[in-house]
Formats: C-alpha cells, sequence, structure tokens
C-alpha cells in the first residue's frame, strides 16, 4: 500500500486507505484486526519483538535500579544520572513496549483511544527523559573532565536538579498532545500510540509541534552530546601526545574514544529514524509514503530501553562489579582493571 488518502475521521484516529470504502469505522484500528496493512506473521513478530524489549528493558533497569540502592558505593553524581535513565527505559518497557506486545497480539489498539493516549504519552515521556538523561551524562563528562570551569565541583545535589530538569523537559514536550497541541494516535501498524506528524489536521498544529521537537528535544541534547564529547576527545588527544609514552594513557584515550563512538551512534540509532522520518513527512505534503514505515522508528526508539543500559551502565566497570556481586558471579577481574583503570580519563584533565 503506497500512497494513502486523508478522510474524515473520528478524532481518536487516522487510517491510510487504499481501499474504496465508505464505512470508515469498519477498519478502527480501535475495534477490529488491521490485516489489511500486513501479513499475520508480521504482526506476530512484531509481538514477540515487543515482549522482548518488555521483558529484557524491565529486568537490566529493574537491577540498574536495585544495584544502586544495595550498594553505597555507586551513589556517586554519575550515577544518579544513570539510574534517571534507568526509570525511564522502565517507563517505556513496562508501559510501551508491554502495551505494544499486547495490541500486536490482537493486530490492533486493544486497549481503545484512553489506552493509547496513556501509551503514547509514557513512552514519549520516558524517552524524553532518556533523550535529556544522555544530554545530562555528556555535559557532566566535560564538567568533571575538562574542567571549563576551573575548580567546580560536580556533586550529588548537581546531579539531582539536573534529573528533576530531565522531567521538567520531558513534560514540557510529551504534555501538549494531552492538551491540544497535535495529539496521540495509533501509528505504523495501528499497535502503538505517538504524536501525530502525519495528517495536515490544523486544529492540532501538527506541524509546529513537530519542529518543536525536532528542536528541543534533538537538536539541542544532540548539540550538546557531540560539543561536549568532542572537547572531551580533544582533551585527551592531547594529553595522550604529551604523554606518548605512558600506556595507561593511551588505552584510556583508546577506551573513551571508543565508548564516545558508541554513545553517539546509539543516539543516532535511537532517535535520528524517528526526526528524520517526520520531518520528511511535514515538509513533503501530498508526496505518497507507506504509513506502515512510521512502526520500524518507533520500535528503534523503544529498543533504548536495552541498549542505553547496556552502553551507559554495563560499560561502567564499577557498575558491572556491583552487578556481578550481586548476581553472585565473580567479579575479581573486573574489581582489578576497574581500581587501575581509574579514572584514568579524570586524571589526564587539567588541575
Amino acid at each position: 500500500m503506497r500512497g494513502h488518502r486523508q478522510m474524515e475521521l473520528p478524532e481518536d484516529f487516522f487510517i491510510p486507505i487504499s481501499l474504496d470504502t465508505n464505512n470508515i469505522t469498519a477498519l478502527s484500528p480501535f475495534l477490529v484486526p488491521q490485516d489489511h496493512l500486513g501479513h499475520l506473521g508480521v504482526f506476530y513478530a512484531m509481538s514477540i519483538y515487543m515482549f522482548f524489549l518488555f521483558v529484557s528493558g524491565t529486568t537490566i533497569n529493574v537491577l540498574t535500579i536495585a544495584c544502586t540502592v544495595q550498594y553505597k558505593k555507586l551513589r556517586s553524581h554519575l550515577n544518579y544520572i544513570l539510574v534517571n535513565l534507568a526509570v525511564a527505559n522502565l517507563i517505556v518497557a513496562c508501559v510501551g513496549s508491554s502495551t505494544c506486545f499486547y495490541c500486536f497480539s490482537f493486530r490492533y489498539m486493544a486497549v481503545g483511544p484512553t489506552g493509547c493516549k496513556i501509551e503514547g504519552f509514557a513512552a514519549t515521556l520516558g524517552g524524553m527523559v532518556s533523550l535529556w538523561s544522555l544530554a545530562v551524562v555528556a555535559f557532566e563528562r566535560w564538567l568533571v573532565v575538562c574542567k571549563p570551569l576551573g575548580n567546580f565541583a560536580f556533586k550529588s545535589h548537581h546531579a539531582i536538579a539536573c534529573c528533576v530538569a530531565t522531567w521538567v523537559f520531558a513534560l514540557i514536550a510529551s504534555a501538549p498532545p494531552l492538551f491540544g497541541w497535535s495529539r496521540y494516535i495509533p501509528e505504523g501498524m495501528q499497535c502503538s500510540c505517538g504524536p501525530d506528524w502525519y495528517t495536515t489536521n490544523n486544529k492540532y498544529n501538527n506541524e509546529s509541534y513537530v519542529y518543536f521537537l525536532f528542536g528541543f528535544c534533538f537538536a539541542v541534547p544532540f548539540t550538546t552530546i557531540v560539543f561536549c564529547y568532542s572537547q572531551l576527545l580533544l582533551m585527551l588527544k592531547s594529553a595522550a601526545k604529551a604523554q606518548a609514552e605512558s600506556a595507561s594513557t593511551q588505552k584510556a584515550e583508546r577506551e573513551v574514544t571508543r565508548m564516545v563512538v558508541v554513545m553517539v551512534l546509539g543516539f543516532l540509532f535511537c532517535w535520528a529514524p524517528y526526526t528524520i522520518f517526520s520531518l520528511w513527512v511535514v515538509n513533503n505534503r501530498g508526496q505518497s509514503f507507506d504509513l506502515r514505515l512510521a512502526t520500524i522508528p518507533s520500535c528503534m526508539s523503544k529498543a533504548s530501553t536495552v541498549y542505553n543500559p547496556m552502553i551507559y551502565i554495563l560499560l561502567n566497570k564499577q557498575f558491572r562489579t556491583c552487578l556481578k556481586k550481586m548476581l553472585g558471579m565473580s567479579a575479581s577481574d573486573d574489581e582489578e582493571s576497574s581500581s587501575s583503570s581509574v579514572t584514568e580519563v579524570s586524571k589526564v584533565g587539567p588541575a
């Protein structure tokens, strides 16, 4: 189904239709399976995928929070931000992924219009908190390692304030569709919900909301991440050049470079598809496209509940050591590497 035509529809959904029919409610994503949008196998495969994200995302983020609660040495300012990220991921996994799993298994938005709004809002809220948390992590690393403010110390109360700010920013971004600026409706294969970025209903000012999300929730965090990590890499390369014979400094530079690349790629993998797709649609009104493709960026963003903790938490040696201890696994190797590796990164910064 390549093109679509927009028709007068009930307030709570939009259906791209290529079928000649006057009975629009017969295809309502809140009433009947959306088998006209894809093969049964596709719906069930998506259901299995969402179940995997729900189980793995819930498990890894609950373990992250539990580990921080159990081990006092993990209650540092950086780990406060990582736990904030875990809480946001947990919301997306428990509300977003679980609802999508349920709806894909029935092949329609079986939770109804209210459930759609709840799922769309929760997934957007958690996603925005996660997004801003990644920017805060980058900002914290820049302040601590590069020391642009001299002897300023980034402490726990600063981290808590930053965490609160991520929720405020996320609410500013996710609440408007509940009050008439855009709206939460079924997207893609009609089994998940998100902001309405593909209709031209002027009542909801969808286009301005899309531009707002792009500027405030993608461009600003991404610019922050790129700036902070680029400064970190430049400083490390300078330190490594000055200490060319220091194996530990060279190793620290390689490790940080690898992590920075993974972090930035992970950010783009999660949010770039959604951003590019929505902006293309907004700026190419009237062009034919397959709305079912919207399922792909939606799924990629929800996958962040699994790979974000793996990047930001499981690559944290101290965190990984405590997690292994909590699970009754041997952590001796990690303890050695963790004590020797330092925080070699923070050692190479200016005094």
